[in-house]
């Protein structure tokens, strides 16, 4: 059994792992419009944001979903979640939706059963501050990744509108020491090169940036203080806090490849930074132990652990 006895009482688990390119040295960041690749400088000199928190929390859920067969992988088997479908066959759910049950495929799809759900059961929420330790039950029951991932339910119908949680699981990834590799190419029309390129016909050179680096980390940061705060109890913080070790772990041994020219691996040790003492248990470790984690907390689950909604062009 994977002991966790020196997570109590620590506000935190950082963890930070040393990547690097595949093959090759170079890769490309995540860009931004108007901006291109975010460069900033630091104490320690150019810095390059490689993936930013927001892609990474999405990226850490994909981890858990097979989308070949639609659905979470075995190890997660009996997790709650939302699951839409139309026509009875899948079109999307709260693990891959980026705005999780905030998503309008869900509260904006035809099938008002979940939303009316929602808003008798969240209705109690609507007068006062939001309390994480009232709001916490209810996505435990139908998406308990929205308690790692965070979830922002702006409909004003439900609750007002105002009931957020922040990321209790949040990650980035930055490389220092950082160069330029410039390079190009062009799209080749053997056929009419000097043909009209607003129509898509003719040659058009491009440039293009990748970028080298001394150094590239992976960082992660759990709230442990805030899944505390969702007084959920024993088995609902062990299981989320195992859950949010898998997507950790899942993400560094499968999920790196980023970009079709960015696609990094672990070049060294995962560390933990902080609490001192703990070390990140294995994937293996975790896939064990999580169908056990799963049971235990299963009387705060959904019966059955997944909703299903129809979504319908209104």
């Amino acid at each position: 059994m994977i002991d966790l006895s020196t997570l109590e009482g620590a506000p935190r688990l950082l963890i930070e792992a040393p990547l690097q390119p595949l093959q090759g040295s170079r890769f490309q960041p995540t860009g931004f419009p108007d901006l291109g690749a975010a460069r900033y400088d630091s104490p320690e000199g150019e810095q390059l944001l490689v993936e930013s928190v927001q892609s990474m929390a999405n990226r850490l859920e994909e981890v858990c979903w097979n989308e070949g067969a639609h659905d979470l992988v075995p190890a997660l088997g009996g997790l709650s979640y939302v699951r839409v479908e139309q026509d009875g066959d899948y079109l999307t759910s709260t693990i891959t939706e980026s705005h999780r049950i905030n998503s309008p495929y869900i509260l904006e799809g035809g099938d008002e059963s979940f939303k009316e759900q929602l808003k008798s059961e969240l209705g109690v929420l609507a007068k006062g501050p939001v309390d994480a330790s009232k709001l916490a039950p209810y996505l435990m029951k139908f998406d308990c990744g929205c308690l790692l991932h965070g979830v922002f339910i702006a409909k004003s119908d439900i609750a007002g509108g105002r009931l957020r949680m922040p990321r209790a699981l949040a990650g980035f990834i930055e490389a220092s020491g950082v160069r330029v590799a410039a390079s190009g190419g062009v799209k080749k029309d053997n056929v009419n090169p000097q043909g009209d390129t607003s129509q898509g016909f003719g040659h058009v050179p491009f440039a293009r940036d990748e970028f080298t680096a001394e150094e590239i980390t992976a960082y992660f940061n759990l709230d442990l203080e805030q899944i505390r705060a969702y007084g959920l109890g024993e088995a609902a913080e062990r299981l989320l806090t195992l859950l949010a070790m898998y997507k950790i772990r899942a993400f560094l041994e499968r999920g790196l490849r980023l970009r079709t020219a960015c696609d990094l691996e672990v070049a060294g040790d995962v560390k933990v930074t902080r609490p001192d003492g703990f070390d990140l248990p294995s994937l293996a470790e975790l896939e064990a132990e999580l169908p056990e984690a799963i049971a235990a907390a299963k009387g705060l689950l959904a019966d059955p652990p997944v909703t299903v909604t129809q979504f319908a062009e209104k």
